[in-house]
């Protein structure tokens, strides 16, 4: 088959059944009926020579070919999208980079590693977007995102081919205001027994080393919040509502910006940073940056 056979609206409509596991919910989606989306699979898997799908139970499930074709599928419909930006584009002055940023990422930390693609030579039109693990990961998986940071690797899924790149690994610090610097600092850590203090959920990958370094010592410092924003955890430990871990290597942006002082280390405890991006073959040069940027400028 010549490639200029292949209909490319019927690889999208293949793309939807998959992504959606049913005709029924691919055709509400695309605003056409079952039949129509039933047909036109059934010309793309004669055309290709394959079948694509196979029921499962009232769902459909991907063949070896068809998760072959999926694969391709997602790499064309991505190179697409990006066409179309990169000539939307082309009056302005800068290309776009969209970014997903988990919560329990410090803004410091984003902050460090996105800047450098916003300057010359890549010189990116930066867009960032907020939220949880695995929204973020659907997102990208979707090609709605570029790259997504985060505290912890993406699962090995066969659904979501992606990639982890790591950062960097970093030591934690408890850090709290003067005040606390005074009561708590002399002694540490036998200091922080019954201390408020602030933690990150429960679910956080940061969260059991913490609560596990407390076990080990016999200390019960008083949880007074649990957060899954790092910022916010970090503004209420700059009201002096409690104690807060955070890197160790931020101390001088953290006085500066949150008015805390490290009162002592959390010997053992690391905290871990990824950038996780989709397995193209033509990769956004932004995302070498960011991956240099982590390995080479940030404590390791």
């Amino acid at each position: 088959m010549h490639p200029a056979d292949l209909n490319f609206r019927h690889l999208m409509y293949f793309w939807m059944v998959a992504k959606e596991g049913s005709i029924t919910r691919a055709a509400e989606r695309l605003g056409l009926s079952v039949q129509t989306i039933s047909t036109q699979l059934g010309q793309l898997e004669r055309q290709l020579g394959y079948s694509l799908l196979a029921p499962q139970g009232r769902s459909l499930t991907l063949t070896d070919a068809g998760r072959t074709a999926l694969g391709y599928a997602e790499q064309i419909f991505h190179l697409g999208a990006e066409l179309r930006r990169g000539l939307a584009e082309t009056r302005a002055a800068r290309p776009h980079f969209t970014v997903g940023v988990t919560d329990a990422v410090p803004k410091l930390l984003a902050f460090r590693l996105l800047a450098a693609v916003m300057r010359a030579p890549l010189s990116v039109r930066l867009e960032c977007r907020e939220g949880n693990f695995d929204n973020l990961l659907g997102e990208l998986a979707l090609n709605r995102l570029d790259l997504v940071i985060a505290d912890r690797s993406a699962p090995q899924l066969a659904n979501l081919k992606l990639h982890s790149h790591l950062l960097a690994t970093e030591g934690i610090d408890l850090y709290g205001t003067d005040d606390f610097h005074r009561v708590y600092a002399a002694g540490f850590p036998g200091s922080i027994n019954g201390a408020p203090i602030l933690l990150p959920i429960r679910g956080d990958p940061l969260r059991p080393a913490i609560d596990a370094w407390f076990e080990a010592r016999d200390l019960r410092p008083e949880v007074v919040g649990e957060f899954s924003d790092s910022a916010l955890l970090k503004t209420f430990g700059r009201a002096g509502v409690g104690l807060f871990p955070a890197p160790a290597g931020m101390s001088e942006e953290i006085a500066a910006q949150y008015r805390a002082r490290p009162i002592g280390k959390l010997q053992g405890v690391s905290e871990t940073w990824y950038a996780i991006s989709t397995q193209r073959r033509i990769q956004h040069p932004a995302i070498s940056a960011i991956v240099a940027a982590g390995q080479s400028n940030l404590p390791t």
